[in-house]
């Protein structure tokens, strides 16, 4: 179930200033110090958000909270910008009425951080998706950008932004965001030359310089030193808790998410740099022989490398500097400029450079986060503009921004009012005229097009003849002498003749807000902001890609004599545009206040707070929404929360909530006067009313909740009881159940017992029985053995006795055979018996031979050199020859199981035992490896499978060399690849070729006679490949690496065969020039590696390890 809350409940103070009583300023002042020591940073007037700056980070910002006041309703939960940002959502969603949200309030407030709350809020709550997600994440990361270029460190603030930013915000039909468009007002472009004391420049000069790699600042011609630049000032240029370098990494990276080319950032850096050498150019006086004073630059270095930064001729803009030609018609006059007229030139260029380049950035940034549809978009607006400002040195700037102000304060008065008619016009509520200060008569005095102060000023800026500052406060007090807002000490009023707290230099405004001096010095130049059209004309001669567009006006082709638009007449116009855009858009206001100067936590100023109260016009606002009824709810939740004062409505009410609240107001018996009821809501005239309300129903609530207390006692008591009667219930029956396991258990044992016991004394008796059979049968069994023994000797010894006298008789019969044998030959052995003898002897020892030579046979290996020893002198040919017959026999049968492939790799490593044997130190470690060509698997890595479709024939050898650089000697990896036409070498990491080598262009390769791997491909002279020169490489498989080169020569038919020279010293071809590459064996170094050095422009030395 949702719990239902209001902006009512546990309150601090007052959270909504119309309910405050009684209401003075006071009291408005003594709420606002309440919730502010209570961190309660948000107070309502109506639906106007007043914030107070906490200078510290506070949780109230979380994911958790925007879920908690997304899609709620404006009164529901304590107030908070994020419910106004919600409000003003919903409704451009729900309601398609297009949203502005004006922020002000003066520098320090927060309305900078107020902006970005809102924008981050919509940015969380509307919709997800790639598309919608890039976009928020632009609109989001415009904000670093513009604060680096537009914000600077103040007394202050030490963030506090010098220009007026609208921005526009546009969604589709879902309430996504598709883009924005940014319109900036009136850049503090003079504090790009000065700033007051205890104040920075702009945040984008200090973050260069702090965050820029050395090499960009070397490109960029600047120095870390804040001091070397004369437009830095350095009393304040580190500022606690700002880091200058991670802001300038997060401004490079917000610059690339909104859309900015790498070559654009470069071009606004070098702007950037170029207004910080020009604050370096300094000018000394020189008198010219007709007695007229002219200026020089003191220092050209720096002039020098601004020019070379903007790709201006030296000449051209050294001579701005110095003349001015004025255009009259077909009159061209050229007249020198004095050192202080060279400084005004200056400044006058730096501001108008800086401010262009804003206007640019502000342009690119619109042109990236733009919606792309052309359809009708729904539009949020965000205006974080100046607040009103009251200082004790009041120019120019303070008098159009005060103006801006009055035209804000203007349209905030007349939408308020608008709002509240059309809510009275909508529930059917009599609407009745509200009293109220109207400043249009201010604003006229203002802008008047005949009799306004910036017209007299346009008009005195634009008389031909003496004009100054002066003149201009004379015509101000000829016209507005009679105006009640207008006070001069020199005006025809008299009443001011007297008043020393109006110097004559000034003239004074009642604003709104209060009276405002202001000193009229610089009134006009300011106006003016006058560029010599001949410093526009330098500018737009540069050859940078950026200056051209900056300075249209310089285009000779268009001169244009015509004088340019004063700042404030573009204001006004500005101005203008601004009030008719917020005309057609439902207002939201979020009013900020700085509550102290020390810009620290938990401190809050009264006299500066309620300065801040009275020029926003805070008490005229409360006064106007409590002129007619100051409490307004709809029916539903107005019932919801005082249902339980009613007996009849509480706690269910079945019919239409209006009815119940009707019936409530009834029972209560409050005063028809003071309430009324509209279509929806329910309209409550004085704050006592609502406060009687809520008194009656915290008493209410505490009696509900002493009942709810006794019935929940009662309850948990009943609950307890029920527990423990049905515990007791269990533990019985579980008692019972162990006891009957018990006995069960007992009775169950002794039974197993008993049957046991008889079950042992059977199976006693049964082995009794047993074991007398047994023995019964083995008796029966061994007295018959013992009879068949004795009965089996006496056969036996029958037998033996049968076989001795058979026995006898065959020896006695074989001997007497013998004897006549023997006397039957006796007359022929005597004959042949030598011969005989030495024919079975010499068959015998043969015989006997060859046994033993199948016995102790060799194995089947054709390097087993193993043979048996000869056992007689006379077969000493007959074993040699044995031998050389087993040896041929034996690798004929090794033979006949090799496949063409292996017979082509011991061709190989036979080819190799030719080239290299006992001449190269390498070659005995590269015997038992074997040569496997395509190292790098070329055909089935993906990696290379680009330079695999690159090459046309069979890949005869792959693997990675090192390509030896003449200039220090080290090696780039490169893959070297060798087919049946030429060498290719490409890159490792790419795999694009680098080189390509028909194999008839190779004359010649060197290697040396040590256990390197470097080998020299020489290049025949006139070949095309030759032009690059020769190429000196390294590899671990250098054996195999130029055999196949050699074999692969040697297949060809049309070729010549490929030298291979073997020596310490040879010579390299690399381009033009030929250098020497000796081989030297040295102690061991970097872990017993090869090291090649240039030892001078014709010697490459290669350091060897010495073997052991």
């Amino acid at each position: 179930m949702e719990v239902k809350t209001s902006l009512l409940d546990n309150m601090i103070g007052v959270g909504d200033m119309v309910l405050l009583e009684p209401l003075s300023e006071d009291s408005f002042i003594e709420n606002l110090r309440k919730r502010f020591d209570h961190s309660e940073i948000y107070t309502y007037i109506g639906s106007v958000v007043i914030s107070l700056n906490p200078y510290r980070s506070l949780p109230i910002f979380t994911p958790d909270k925007v879920e908690e006041y997304r899609n709620r309703n404006f009164y529901e939960l304590s107030p908070h910008i994020y419910a106004l940002a919600d409000e003003a959502y919903r409704s451009l969603r729900d309601q398609d009425k297009d949203q502005c949200i004006l922020i002000t309030g003066e520098s320090g407030a927060g309305k900078t951080e107020a902006s970005k709350l809102v924008m981050s809020y919509v940015a969380a709550v509307c919709g997800k998706g790639q598309e919608v997600n890039k976009v928020k994440e632009q609109l989001l990361q415009s904000n670093p950008v513009l604060e680096a270029f537009g914000n600077a460190k103040t007394v202050r603030n030490d963030n506090s932004s010098r220009f007026g930013k609208y921005m526009d915000i546009e969604f589709d039909f879902k309430g996504d965001p598709l883009g924005g468009v940014i319109s900036n007002y009136l850049l503090e472009k003079s504090r790009v030359v000065k700033q007051p004391r205890g104040e920075r420049n702009f945040h984008i000069f200090y973050q260069l310089l702090s965050g820029a790699s050395d090499d960009t600042l070397k490109k960029l011609k600047l120095h870390r030193d804040f001091s070397k630049y004369n437009y830095l000032s350095l009393d304040s240029a580190v500022v606690n808790g700002l880091d200058d370098a991670a802001n300038f990494r997060t401004v490079r990276n917000a610059m690339q998410i909104v859309g900015f080319m790498e070559d654009e950032v470069q071009s606004v850096l070098e702007l950037v740099a170029a207004v910080l050498k020009l604050g370096n150019i300094e000018f000394k006086p020189e008198s010219r022989c007709n007695g007229t004073d002219e200026s020089r630059i003191k220092d050209k270095n720096d002039l020098k490398e601004m020019c070379e930064l903007l790709g201006i001729e030296q000449s051209v803009l050294e001579r701005a500097f110095s003349y001015r030609t004025v255009e009259a018609k077909m009159e061209k006059v050229s007249t020198t400029l004095n050192v202080a007229q060279a400084y005004y030139a200056r400044d006058a260029l730096a501001k108008n450079l800086y401010s262009r380049l804003f206007t640019w950035l502000v342009t690119r940034i619109n042109e990236s986060i733009k919606a792309q549809a052309k359809t009708r978009h729904k539009v949020m607006g965000v205006l974080d503009i100046y607040g009103f400002e009251i200082f004790e040195d009041n120019s120019f700037e303070q008098f159009i921004i005060n103006y801006c102000n009055e035209k804000l304060q203007q349209i905030f008065i007349e939408l308020t009012l608008r709002e509240e008619q059309e809510e009275y016009i909508r529930e059917g509520i009599e609407w009745t005229n509200i009293e109220y200060f109207n400043n249009a008569i201010i604003c006229d005095l203002i802008e008047n097009n005949k009799n306004g102060i910036l017209a007299m000023l346009d008009e005195e800026c634009l008389r031909p003849g003496t004009v100054t500052d002066e003149t201009f406060l004379d015509k101000l007090n000829t016209v507005c002498a009679e105006h009640q807002h207008f006070e001069s000490r020199l005006s025809k009023n008299s009443k001011f003749l007297t008043d020393h707290s109006l110097p004559h230099s000034c003239f004074r405004i009642q604003h709104y807000a209060g009276k405002v001096l202001y000193r009229t010095e610089g009134f006009v130049d300011k106006n003016n902001d006058l560029l010599y059209r001949d410093l526009s004309q330098a500018m737009y001669k540069a050859n940078h890609c950026l200056i051209k567009q900056l300075f249209p006006e310089g285009n000779p082709a268009k001169v244009n004599l015509k004088r340019p638009p004063t700042a404030g007449f573009q204001f006004k116009a500005s101005v203008g545009t601004l009030m008719r855009n917020l005309q057609t858009k439902n207002p939201n206001y979020i009013r900020c206040i700085k509550p102290n100067d020390k810009k620290a936590p938990h401190i809050f100023t009264e006299s500066l707070v309620c300065h801040q109260v009275r020029y926003l016009g805070l008490m005229e606002n409360v006064r106007v929404r409590r002129a007619g009824y100051a409490f307004r709810q709809t029916y539903e939740p107005c019932l919801e929360r005082y249902k339980m004062l009613c007996k009849r409505t509480w706690p269910h009410w079945r019919g239409p909530a209006r009815e119940g609240v009707e019936v409530l107001m009834t029972d209560l018996q409050v005063s028809a006067e003071e309430f009324a009821y509209g279509r929806s809501k329910i309209f409550i005239r004085n704050p006592r009313t609502l406060f009687f309300l809520e008194e009656r129903r915290r008493q209410c609530l505490q009696d509900l909740a002493t009942l709810i207390q006794k019935i929940y006692r009662g309850w948990k008591c009943r609950s307890q009881f029920l527990l423990l009667k049905q515990s007791q219930i269990i533990v019985a029956a579980w008692y019972r159940r162990y006891a009957q396991q018990k006995k069960y258990q007992k009775i169950k044992s002794a039974t197993t017992v008993v049957q046991s016991y008889t079950r042992g004394w059977q199976a006693r008796k049964l082995l009794r029985e047993l074991k007398y059979q047994k023995r019964c049968e083995e008796a029966v069994t061994t007295i018959a053995a013992y009879w068949h023994g004795t009965q089996a000797r006496r056969e036996l010894r029958r037998l033996k006795e049968e076989a001795r006298r058979k026995h006898a008789v065959a020896v006695i019969w074989a001997y007497w055979q013998g004897l006549k044998v023997r006397r039957e030959y006796r007359k022929y052995f005597r004959a042949n018996a030598g011969k005989k003898i030495y024919d079975f002897t010499i068959q015998r020892i043969m015989q006997k031979y060859f046994l033993g030579l199948k016995n102790t046979m060799p194995s089947m290996s054709p390097i087993d050199n193993k043979w048996p020893a000869r056992p007689y002198l006379f077969l000493d040919g007959v074993h040699t020859e044995l031998r050389r017959i087993f040896h041929l026999w034996r690798c004929k049968k090794y033979r006949s199981q090799f496949t063409e492939e292996r017979k082509a790799v011991y061709e190989e490593k036979l080819e190799a035992s030719e080239i290299f044997k006992d001449k190269k130190a390498l070659y005995p470690s590269s015997v038992s490896q074997p040569f496997k060509g395509d190292y790098l698997e070329i055909s089935k890595n993906p990696k290379y499978l680009k330079l695999n479709s690159a090459v046309d024939e069979k890949v005869l050898l792959a693997d990675v060399v090192n390509k030896i650089n003449r200039a220090n000697g080290k090696g780039t990896a490169r893959i070297f690849l060798l087919t049946k036409k030429s060498v290719v070498l490409a890159d490792q990491k790419t795999g694009q070729v680098k080189a390509s080598v028909p194999l008839p262009d190779l004359s010649s390769v060197s290697v040396s006679t040590q256990s390197d791997g470097f080998f020299a491909l020489k290049l025949k002279e006139g070949s095309a490949s030759a032009v690059k020169g020769d190429f000196l490489l390294s590899s671990e498989h250098l054996i195999e690496i130029i055999t196949k080169l050699h074999r692969t020569g040697a297949t060809a038919p049309d070729r010549e065969q490929l030298n291979i020279d073997i020596s310490d010293e040879f010579l390299v071809q690399f381009k033009q020039d030929k250098v020497c590459v000796k081989f030297i064996q040295g102690a061991p170094k970097n872990g017993n590696s090869v090291s090649c050095k240039r030892k001078n422009n014709r010697l490459l030395e290669v350091s060897v390890p010495t073997t052991a």
